[in-house]
């Protein structure tokens, strides 16, 4: 299996600032980023309090199998005044269908750490994708947030990252035979 790129759009992914590394085994894919943040408050731009990114990925799959997400694991940092909430979302979708059910957890201020989340998909609802045809898989992910009660003269935030500035999330595949 391979996975070729093909675009990359959205505020919180600027060309060049996401990078798609296929695991070994071919059952999970990592998407680096290096530019994602979202913030409110003191020093935020109006359009700062919504990021957003939007993959659209082509899965080289053997012939004679589909795939779908299982799971992804998303992780960053974020400060959250008291008052104000985070909140980080996900969905994946293949060229041509519906968006999936969305996956959003909430973070409420005051919060001032690491965060991780991982979002499971029973298999009898994972989207595959269709047998025998090259559909770009869509994977379409956010950071919002919202000063709500928080001190106006402070700033909040969200970002998906690790050290060194990357952001690192992780796709798991469930394969099933055509």
């Amino acid at each position: 299996m391979t996975i070729d790129v093909v675009t990359v759009n959205g505020s919180g992914c600027k060309q060049g600032t996401a990078e798609v590394i296929v695991a070994p085994d071919n059952t999970s894919f990592w998407v680096i980023y290096s530019d994602y943040l979202a913030q409110a408050g003191k020093g935020a731009d109006a359009t700062d309090f919504r990021k957003n990114c939007q993959l659209t990925l082509q899965v080289n799959s053997p012939q004679g199998f589909t795939y779908g997400i299982a799971e992804a694991t998303y992780g960053g940092f974020g400060h959250l005044e008291r008052g104000a909430i985070g909140y980080q979302s996900v969905n994946y979708y293949f060229q041509g269908q519906s968006a999936t059910t969305t996956w959003k957890h909430a973070f409420n201020g005051p919060f001032d750490d690491n965060w991780t989340i991982t979002h499971r998909t029973e298999f009898s609802e994972i989207v595959w994708a269709p047998c025998g045809e090259k559909r770009g898989l869509n994977v379409n992910s956010s950071l919002r947030v919202d000063k709500g009660s928080s001190d106006v003269d402070t700033n909040s935030f969200m970002t998906m990252d690790y050290q060194r500035g990357e952001v690192r999330t992780l796709h798991h595949f469930s394969w099933k035979r055509c």
